[in-house]
């Protein structure tokens, strides 16, 4: 079992300065403001807790530390507990399906009042709902890369190789009577899973070097033309619409102060404070799912 988890973004806490000024507002605020302006939007993950993945922050959500980068490339121990874990959690993520609100960006899309989606999720159930433009900031659960040799193969195609060199092992964590979907999971395909030592992973099968899934780490860039197309997307829309994330990180914060710069309008929908708060046009604290096919509906 490796060392505890160093502290990572994620346990880095946060408060709006006292003198902050948050325009509140309601979904009608938000159709006003929104109709008759393209828009991008950007989520997070409270866009797909209503499809079962909880997020970071909730009550509900799994308590955990995400392993860093640094700590995936310099230490066998953490490599092996980080499979173990995603070998069951990716099929949780794979077995979920699109909820309301990705659904409902999606029409928006169809109807070209939606530019595109810059998602932070890897679950790629916008994707999934028919969103067709859409920049995966932090990469996706279901491609695995070499490190070494930068080959890029199927996560599906290496649940195959960790089957044969693990055999029983999916089964041996499930209490009686539960299945994959009972484990907690948290929203990067990290499953709560504790017995993790002896646990096989697989090297890259060209190379022999080290495999790791591409989604973006904690401690690890996002790729600069990724960066670059998002940033042409706030561009390309008349307004900003943010759902679902907290915007704890500058990975996401940064397009909304982006679009505020360029005095762009931006509506925030999520329940609870968001870093972003102060640069919103309108924050409507409410529901993201549920705002989500309202702005659908009337836009």
């Amino acid at each position: 079992m490796p060392r505890p988890l160093a502290p990572t973004y994620q346990d880095r806490r946060w408060e709006l300065p006292p003198d902050a000024v948050v325009h509140h507002g309601t979904i009608d605020d938000a159709v006003r403001l929104l109709t008759g302006r393209t828009v991008t939007a950007l989520t997070g993950a409270g866009v797909s807790t209503d499809s079962g993945i909880p997020d970071y922050r909730s009550p509900d959500s799994p308590k955990r530390a995400p392993m860093t980068y640094q700590q995936f490339v310099a230490d066998e121990a953490f490599r092996r507990h980080y499979w173990a874990r995603n070998h069951v959690g990716w099929q949780v993520v794979h077995r979920t399906e699109p909820n309301a609100g990705h659904r409902a960006l999606a029409r928006l899309e169809d109807r070209r009042v939606l530019r595109g989606v810059i998602t932070q999720n890897v679950d790629l159930l916008h994707e999934d709902a028919g969103s067709r433009h859409v920049i995966d900031l932090h990469g996706r659960y279901d491609r695995v890369i070499c490190l070494q040799c930068g080959r890029v193969i199927s996560r599906a195609h290496l649940a195959e190789r960790l089957d044969a060199l693990n055999p029983g092992f999916v089964e041996s964590v499930l209490d009686d009577g539960a299945t994959v979907a009972d484990i907690e999971t948290a929203p990067d395909a990290d499953a709560v899973i504790e017995q993790t030592s002896h646990f096989v992973p697989a090297p890259c099968e060209f190379c022999g070097g080290v495999l790791k899934p591409e989604i973006v780490y904690f401690g690890e860039n996002v790729p600069r033309e990724r960066v670059q197309r998002a940033y042409a997307l706030v561009d390309d829309a008349d307004a900003l619409l943010v759902a679902g994330t907290s915007l704890t990180v500058m990975s996401g914060l940064r397009f909304v102060r982006h679009a505020a710069k360029a005095d762009k309008p931006v509506v925030i929908v999520n329940r609870g404070e968001t870093r972003g708060d102060p640069l919103a046009t309108i924050k409507v604290d409410d529901g993201v799912t549920e705002t989500l096919v309202a702005l659908a509906d009337r836009l």
